[in-house]
């Protein structure tokens, strides 16, 4: 299974339907911050053009998305994976969307109880499969994925703490736009794909009779 994951769109997506004009992928993960505040119905166009190209697409929201996001998406072609879980052959895949509190109060933000009883709930869901995939919008904390230039880690402590407990095999996020990169946590590979908007993106390459340890995952430019 080949799939693309991106975040931060901030309402630009002509480099992932640059990309899917001459390239295939089997799955497409979005994690957050598809619009830059709205509108909600911007949610929609979105998601409906990229879900165009035939390939499924599952998103969650950003903490720049209108509250109202949930239902944007369960209105559009793709899939809602906000505190919810998915099962695709061997691979389950759970998301939270949002983001913990920041000095900015943007619209979607949660805090951190929040963020460990729905995002905990929805990974139970997926602990039985053989590959899973957390897919949140926040990074965990102090990872090199949740890194601001000023040395501060802004991170979700909540998320950190339920992948050292659960240890699913992989955790896209986004967020942090400067904090493009890969890190570990125990077993669990961290990635923060950087901003689709700036042509950044990650592909997960998942060979169909293996195990975790044999997955690809690099960051590309669109």
């Amino acid at each position: 299974m080949k799939i693309l994951a991106v975040s931060d769109l901030h309402g630009d997506i002509k480099p992932i339907t640059r990309y899917l004009q001459e390239n295939k992928a089997d799955l497409i993960i979005i994690a957050g911050d598809i619009t830059h505040f709205g509108p909600p119905e911007l949610v929609e166009e979105l998601l409906n053009e990229i879900s165009s190209f035939g390939i499924p697409v599952m998103a969650i929201p950003g903490n720049c998305d209108p509250e109202s996001f949930h239902v944007n998406i369960d209105q559009s072609q793709a899939t809602n994976i906000h505190a919810r879980n998915v099962i695709i052959r061997n691979i389950g895949i759970c998301g939270f969307g949002g983001s913990n509190p920041t000095p900015f109060d943007t619209p979607l933000e949660f805090e951190e109880v929040q963020i460990y009883d729905e995002a905990k709930r929805a990974i139970e869901g997926i602990g039985g499969q053989e590959i899973t995939l957390f897919i949140t919008h926040a990074p965990p904390y102090n990872t090199k994925t949740d890194l601001l230039p000023s040395g501060s880690h802004v991170g979700s402590k909540s998320l950190r703490k339920i992948i050292e407990e659960v240890q699913p095999t992989l955790n896209i996020c986004g967020h942090i736009h400067e904090a493009s990169g890969i890190d570990k946590i125990g077993n669990t590979t961290i990635v923060n794909p950087g901003q689709l908007s700036h042509g950044q993106a990650c592909l997960i390459q998942i060979p169909d009779a293996s195990g975790a340890e044999e997955i690809n995952t690099e960051i590309i430019k669109l």
